[in-house]
């Protein structure tokens, strides 16, 4: 039947997969590999920059739909097919062209896997310089930087940071060798709800601030005149979609180790609201710490690396915030990492019969000899650029064309509706078929007219 899953071969169905071990260990790990960069030194400018308030508005509209088409979609395809991108094309065309739909599949899944791979080799280098910060916190040294300045410029320098990168790297690497179940899903039982209460501590601190109300006004003080400007809605756009992590490959690689009997509406919705959460405490603790020392709220590594390190040197009882900021960022860093490097271990080994530690140490060795070649601002900041404006929003046009489009009709309303427990609404088709493979497109079209909007 045109609803029924694929069957995998009788080798496949000889090998028990890992996976996660309940549903909300299956959401934990979708939020903690959502709540990333972007929530946290990108969402606060946004906010800030175009209508403070007033851009909740659409950010909030775009959450909702793409939550409820791309992020349900992905966790379904993976669960449905079984496996990661590289798997679940083949047997998306298989299921229309035979075998040689199931080898076209194969190769167009390779892009998204390797989008993941590129994404989180740039990734790894921010992880390097977030573990060297928050030793500089605990040992008191940032505290006596003069120049914040030139203390980051001294590190993100061509082989600047070698050592912390590839720090960052075996702790990442030494979790996966655990595997799902053991390794990825207890890192985030413990690192993401770590990440919710250290920002809860920064909020109440920063609140008594003299001077925070100014940054609480200007975050969220509505500026209606920035609705009826497009750039608004469009930076909106690409917010919420690079927010929850859409690119056809991490959360579809989750969705594949999760149980038949789970509901992905509930925890697409669930995953959606705690990742929007993450964002407002990360506004809400930012913007109003800056305001009070009357910095600049730029985004990206000025604001984490410079201007937030001499923010708190000027804070009381500075040196203490700086180390619990410092780690609860590494939290989120690092469960976002675990999941972008999970897509190319699991295909190294679903497609190539690898083991674990086989795939983990190829993908390793990989990560840190391109990785060490990218150490400098200019040069990760150029290969983060070009993977997600050109990769990751095309990687997630693929799976929402494969799951939605090649696969049989009825298809994928039967997978998204197992565990559900009743049948879900006509929206489904045309939120998912037209609305979210438009935005998704749009997503890519404005990415590469804007230089990125996300």
């Amino acid at each position: 039947m045109a609803s029924s899953a694929p069957e995998g071969s009788a080798s496949e169905k000889s090998k028990p997969r890992d996976g996660f071990s309940s549903r909300a260990a299956f959401i934990i790990a979708c939020i903690g590999s959502a709540v990333g960069m972007g929530n946290i030194w990108l969402f606060p400018y946004r906010v800030a920059e175009f209508g403070g308030a007033a851009f909740l508005i659409p950010y909030f509209i775009f959450v909702a739909l793409l939550g409820f088409s791309g992020v349900l979609g992905e966790m379904a395809f993976g669960r449905a097919m079984e496996s990661g991108p590289v798997g679940a094309f083949a047997k998306a065309c298989k299921m229309r062209g035979g075998r040689i739909g199931e080898r076209i599949g194969r190769a167009i899944g390779f892009l998204p896997m390797l989008g993941s791979l590129a994404l989180a080799i740039g990734y790894s280098v921010v992880v390097g310089w977030f573990l060297k910060y928050l030793a500089s916190s605990a040992s008191g040294e940032l505290a006596g930087v003069v120049d914040t300045g030139a203390y980051f410029g001294a590190l993100a320098v061509d082989f600047g940071s070698v050592s912390w990168h590839f720090i960052g790297l075996a702790l990442t690497f030494a979790v996966m060798l655990f595997g799902v179940s053991r390794g990825i899903e207890r890192l985030n039982k413990v690192m993401t709800p770590l990440f919710f209460v250290l920002f809860v501590v920064l909020l109440v601190r920063v609140a008594t601030l003299p001077g925070a109300g100014a940054g609480y006004e200007y975050l969220f003080i509505p500026r209606w005149e920035a609705l009826a400007d497009p750039t608004t809605w469009i930076f909106a756009l690409g917010q919420a979609f690079f927010s929850l992590s859409l690119a056809g490959s991490g959360t579809l690689v989750y969705g594949s180790y999760l149980k038949k009997d789970v509901d992905v509406v509930s925890s697409a919705r669930t995953v959606a609201v705690f990742d929007t959460i993450a964002a407002l405490l990360a506004a809400m603790v930012i913007i109003p710490a800056v305001f009070a020392f009357g910095f600049s709220a730029a985004s990206g590594p000025p604001l984490m690396f410079i201007t937030l390190p001499a923010v708190f040197q000027q804070m009381p009882f500075g040196s203490f915030v700086a180390v619990v900021f410092f780690f609860a960022v590494l939290c989120a860093a690092i469960t976002s990492l675990v999941n972008l490097f999970e897509t190319p271990i699991e295909a190294l080994q679903s497609q190539f019969g690898l083991s674990r530690g086989v795939a983990v140490g190829i993908v390793a060795a990989i990560a840190a000899f391109v990785g060490v070649f990218i150490e400098s601002t200019s040069s990760v900041g150029a290969w983060m650029d070009v993977i997600s404006i050109f990769v990751i929003p095309l990687g997630a046009l693929l799976a929402a064309i494969m799951f939605f489009w090649v696969c049989p009709k009825g298809f994928a309303r039967s997978q998204v509706e197992l565990g559900h427990g009743k049948p879900i609404g006509r929206w489904f088709e045309v939120l998912t078929k037209y609305v979210f493979v438009g935005i998704t497109a749009l997503v890519y079209v404005l990415g590469i007219f804007f230089g990125g909007i996300g």
